[in-house]
């Protein structure tokens, strides 16, 4: 028998355990054992709840005890996780995870660990909810140089901005809908000012060039300046509006990382990942590009991603099952100013001649109704030149957007 010990019994916790007991004849079958939760480790007690009996308050009853071979850690955060993960991996015990902040902020230090110790450390999880990115990574994409990801990573901001483009409502107002619905925390930050996204795009970088990418290094910007007046011109160029974390790696290893609201053409098969829905284009040498598509985040599916993880390590009971190559030595991040694109500019109406002035080989959106202000495209040109003539416009400009 396999015993399984849950750390954290919030909602994806739960979800864990209700997956393992639900489904327990085909998780079992596929582990090649039956498989129980003996241990739920939380400083709670839930009365009446099915499994009260497991809870436990110590995790050192969970570490002392042989019978347990696998751990999810569910809890968040890099306090106790870290500890806990840390202690459990020496002890030999295999651990899964859902948390994407000790993942991207340790994760080198772990896989290390679980490799010298005979067990696995997994993380599927961590990045996309339930959809299958980090084994197809690992496994399935072996063969590829991996030349860049572009991702929807985050949920909250992927409804917030569906909303507003479809049904013209502001951002404030689409926040509120998203926290009445659960989409949103109360406090939504973490969210909407990208840094979720930052540390999801940190895993996926890492693990594209083997060598640990930084998360606290990587730009990032979030989505509280969007309006519905420039998903209007966005729509008028053929494109929508996306928090897009993309990677990209060069011939020496360097990587370009970045988390911002960018524009993306109709044409693009990102374009079309809405609402909660999160998706992952990946870019191959040889394979060319694949997509992985589907609910990015919420209770069962994220609970489902960390099981399969739970039953890769019932397979490998007393060996790694670990496959890839994320090296504690740190990769080189470009400088974010000398990289290229074009940008999307809106600005008063009377700036139009200041505008064409400062960026010239641009070309004008308008907007039937819109005669206060304009858009505007610009031609490629590196960030810093970009920045250093957009400041210089002042508050003739109201918005500028990356265009991917």
């Amino acid at each position: 028998m396999i015993h399984v010990a849950v750390l954290g019994y919030g909602t994806v916790g739960s979800g864990v355990v209700e997956v393992i007991e639900n489904n327990n004849a085909e998780v079992s079958v596929k582990a090649g054992e039956e498989m129980h939760v003996k241990y739920i480790l939380d400083l709670r007690d839930f009365p009446g709840d099915p499994y009260e009996d497991r809870v436990v308050h110590d995790f050192q009853i969970i570490l002392e005890d042989a019978e347990i071979s696998v751990i999810c850690e569910v809890m968040g955060g890099v306090g106790a996780a870290y500890q806990f993960t840390r202690q459990a991996l020496e002890a030999g015990k295999s651990v899964c995870t859902s948390n994407k902040e000790l993942v991207a902020r340790h994760g080198a230090e772990l896989l290390e660990i679980a490799k010298n110790k005979n067990c696995s450390y997994m993380f599927e999880a961590s990045v996309g909810g339930g959809i299958p990115i980090i084994r197809p990574i690992n496994k399935a994409l072996t063969a590829e140089k991996l030349e860049n990801i572009s991702a929807i990573l985050n949920g909250t901001t992927n409804f917030i901005l569906t909303k507003m483009e479809k049904e013209g409502a502001d951002y404030g107002e689409t926040l509120k809908r998203a926290q009445e619905l659960g989409y949103a925390e109360r406090n939504p930050e973490a969210d909407v000012e990208g840094y979720d996204a930052f540390r999801k795009i940190a895993i996926l970088s890492s693990l594209m060039v083997g060598k640990n990418v930084n998360a606290e290094k990587i730009y990032t910007e979030g989505i509280t300046k969007i309006t519905p007046a420039d998903f209007a011109y966005a729509g008028a160029a053929g494109m929508t509006i996306k928090l897009l974390a993309s990677s990209r790696a060069d011939e020496n290893g360097r990587v370009t990382a970045m988390v911002a609201p960018a524009m993306i053409s109709r044409e693009h098969p990102l374009s079309v990942v809405n609402d909660v829905y999160n998706g992952v284009f990946v870019k191959g040498n040889m394979l060319g590009d694949v997509m992985f598509y589907g609910r990015g985040a919420g209770k069962l599916p994220t609970a489902s991603a960390v099981v399969s993880d739970v039953i890769d390590c019932a397979r490998h009971i007393g060996r790694s099952s670990i496959v890839c190559i994320w090296e504690r030595e740190e990769a080189e991040l470009t400088d974010i100013s000398e990289t290229e694109r074009a940008f999307f500019i809106r600005a008063a109406a009377d700036a139009r001649e200041a505008v064409e002035a400062a960026f010239p080989g641009g070309r004008s959106l308008t907007v039937e109704g819109r005669e206060k202000d304009f858009g505007f495209l610009t031609a490629v040109m590196k960030e810093k030149d970009f920045e250093e003539r957009y400041s210089g416009l002042g508050d003739k400009v109201l918005n500028r957007i990356r265009i991917a």
